[in-house]
């Protein structure tokens, strides 16, 4: 993998990047999308693609549990197994381990766990999650950390950043595919010192990048956005730098400002199962009556495949009649959105406009919820 920094934004940490790999070259600040198993949920990859789709993400611990890795790995890796072209990451695993953790025991060896699919008993350390990730054959890999759960004192919180390092030390002792990159992931929860703590560890450990894990579990935004800014000082500017599943749009923006360059979040493709689409002026709930007989599309100036065939009216029949259309054509839309915001942050670090973008952005969603208040008086 190769890093290389195209343009620096004049008025904040914002920057245009190029991010080489095995499978493709793609622009940052990107967006991943989720493939937990190997799918981006109820789209083909093609239907990706075509919606802007350049990297997804998948997951080692759910891939492990089925179908196996040996199995995807004899049948050519996750790429042709899934019959994606473009680049994949894969995470190491970790964040289970705490979605997980009455399923679990933590050891300085790694983590012993009982699959949730049948109960069966299963062991992770640093050299499992290399030689999992390995077989996939994801271009960029992630370290096996632990990420403390919500509200842990810093007591806990200061032994799994050290766990997290030594972790990621023998992750890099254990690695056999240079051709994979592989990330450190910084932890520390919501304490100042430990953020600083893992940070500067993982980087005298010397990675091809750095991800910011360990949020969005339950803290107050304002609390997030301040670790993340601290955070992001203690990583090397020539490095991409990875702010793991936090993803709503306004997120997105605020963390580019802030130098970040990667992102993932199951919010795009979970909203809409949900009914939940992204427009420009603010989250659209597609099941409420007002859509019942609206003919427009879900935004009028969309390019996606949606919005040119499809009403809100028709989308709402399906969305309430549980038809799986629903859920394909909504996602079309929402990964169509996440990409053309990127591609729009893009562009406005490319021209030294992201400040005014960001204004435009905001002003927008003021405007429909003035709108939205005036008629509903």
């Amino acid at each position: 993998m190769k890093f290389i920094v195209k343009k620096k934004c004049a008025s904040s940490r914002a920057r245009l990047g190029e991010l080489v790999t095995n499978h493709g070259t793609i622009e940052t600040p990107v967006f991943m999308p989720v493939g937990t198993l190997g799918s981006v949920k109820a789209v083909t990859p093609e239907e990706a693609r075509d919606a802007g789709v350049e990297i997804i993400l998948a997951n080692t611990y759910h891939l492990y549990l089925r179908p196996g890795h040996a199995l995807i790995e004899g049948l050519g890796g996750l790429h042709r197994f899934m019959n994606w072209p473009g680049p994949i990451l894969t995470d190491s695993g970790g964040f289970q381990t705490l979605s997980l953790s009455k399923l679990r025991t933590i050891s300085p060896e790694g983590v012993t766990f009982r699959s949730h699919l049948d109960g069966s008993t299963h062991f992770l350390g640093p050299a499992k999650a290399m030689e999992i990730q390995k077989s996939l054959g994801s271009d960029i890999t992630m370290t096996l950390d632990e990420c403390a759960p919500a509200g842990a004192s810093h007591d806990y919180v200061r032994n799994s950043v050290r766990l997290t390092e030594q972790w990621a030390r023998r992750c890099l002792d254990e690695r056999k595919d240079d051709s994979q990159a592989l990330f450190g992931i910084v932890q520390g929860g919501i304490y100042p010192d430990l953020r600083d703590l893992s940070a500067r560890g993982l980087v005298r450990l010397g990675f091809d990048g750095y991800a910011i894990g360990g949020l969005a579990i339950g803290e107050d935004t304002r609390i997030r956005e301040q670790i993340v800014r601290l955070t992001r000082e203690f990583l090397p500017d020539e490095k991409p730098a990875y702010l793991m599943g936090v993803g709503t749009p306004e997120d997105i923006i605020e963390s580019v400002k802030m130098g970040l360059d990667m992102f993932d979040c199951v919010l795009p493709t979970r909203g809409a199962r949900n009914g939940m689409l992204f427009t420009k002026t603010g989250k659209l709930i597609i099941k409420h009556s007002r859509y019942a007989q609206d003919d427009s599309p879900i935004e009028e100036d969309c390019g996606c495949y949606t919005c040119s065939r499809y009403s809100r009216a028709y989308l709402r029949h399906l969305y309430l009649s549980r038809e799986i259309l629903a859920s394909t054509l909504n996602t079309i839309h929402n990964l169509h959105y996440y990409s053309h915001l990127l591609s729009g942050i893009r562009q406005a670090i490319k021209e030294d406009r992201l400040a005014e973008f960001s204004h435009d952005f905001y002003a927008r969603r003021v405007e429909n919820r003035d709108q939205s208040e005036a008629e509903s008086l």
